[in-house]
């Protein structure tokens, strides 16, 4: 059978009704080369812009998208981003706003309906940046079962487990009033506690991390101004010490924002890309286990 033609890279912007959330909602989708010329389905990538963004942050992040595809440091896939304003990814307290509730739920199935797209968790994927790596992080980790990968660049996450040891400079850019509208007024902190991802590991998810097989991949500048360097670094810690196996990289010289995030989010793509394709077992690896691994077995004992 001859191959199909590969089809233009498509941009297409759009709108979905949603009584969860500020209505319509709207979102963006980036389609690869090879969609449509293969009966095949495709990954889908949720790709969470940051705080205060919108749907353009695909359109401006397309170039490098489409640099990938072709140089194969990404997979051919379906991208889509909604907008989410500055709302943490967060159902609010209050219950007026609940978009991690539509994220998951309402706008994952539009999209599957309406694209091809592989439905099962094996090709559904999550990538964020600053506040987009923190929604990311606690979709995960709330339901780790439907997801193969998350990647959470400089993720808006705090470095605590309990709302009061949060200090001023945890949090200097964000207002109370933002926090009030979103944890409650007064703060509500055993809920804060429910979707804050470190405290999630620590209060229980982290077996069912493990159970799941969801790759992560956490990432901070050593240099970030919004501290978030700080708050990455504990929950790698978090992660470590309940045996949640993740990958995390602090970039030196890195800030929040700057010429070393384009190199970061490259990394991040190739980090999906081997979650989708998990390398094939190593010769030299399986030689040094069968060697020693009985050694290292009677110093564990």
């Amino acid at each position: 059978m001859a191959r199909m033609p590969e089809q233009p890279i498509r941009y297409i912007e759009s709108e979905l009704v949603s009584d969860l959330v500020p209505s319509p909602a709207a979102f963006s989708v980036l389609l690869p080369p090879v969609y449509g010329a293969a009966p095949r389905h495709l990954p889908l990538l949720l790709f969470l812009h940051g705080g205060n963004g919108n749907r353009d942050f695909l359109a401006n992040m397309r170039p490098l998208i489409e640099q990938c595809w072709a140089d194969g440091t990404l997979p051919p896939m379906v991208v889509a981003t909604p907008t989410a304003g500055r709302s943490f990814y967060m159902d609010y307290r209050d219950g007026t706003e609940k978009w991690e509730t539509f994220v998951s739920g309402p706008f994952i199935d539009h999209i599957r309906s309406t694209y091809q797209v592989i439905k099962e968790p094996s090709g559904t994927l999550l990538m964020g940046i600053s506040m987009g790596g923190m929604g990311g992080l606690r979709m995960a980790f709330r339901n780790p079962e439907r997801y193969r990968a998350v990647v959470a660049l400089e993720p808006g996450v705090d470095p605590a487990l309990a709302w009061k040891d949060l200090r001023p400079d945890h949090k200097f850019w964000r207002s109370q009033e933002l926090f009030e509208e979103i944890y409650g007024r007064p703060i509500d902190e055993a809920y804060w506690a429910e979707t804050n991802p470190a405290s999630m590991v620590a209060a229980g998810a982290a077996a069912r991390l493990r159970d799941s097989g969801l790759a992560i991949y956490l990432d901070a500048g050593d240099q970030d101004f919004f501290n978030l360097h700080v708050a990455t670094e504990f929950l790698h810690r978090v992660l470590w010490e309940h045996d949640v196996p993740h990958e995390y990289h602090l970039v030196r010289w890195a800030d929040h924002v700057g010429g070393t995030v384009r190199p970061r989010m490259i990394e991040g793509f190739e980090f999906l890309a081997r979650a989708l394709n998990p390398p094939e077992p190593d010769e030299a690896v399986r030689m040094l286990r069968a060697q020693l691994g009985p050694l290292k077995a009677r110093a564990s004992q």
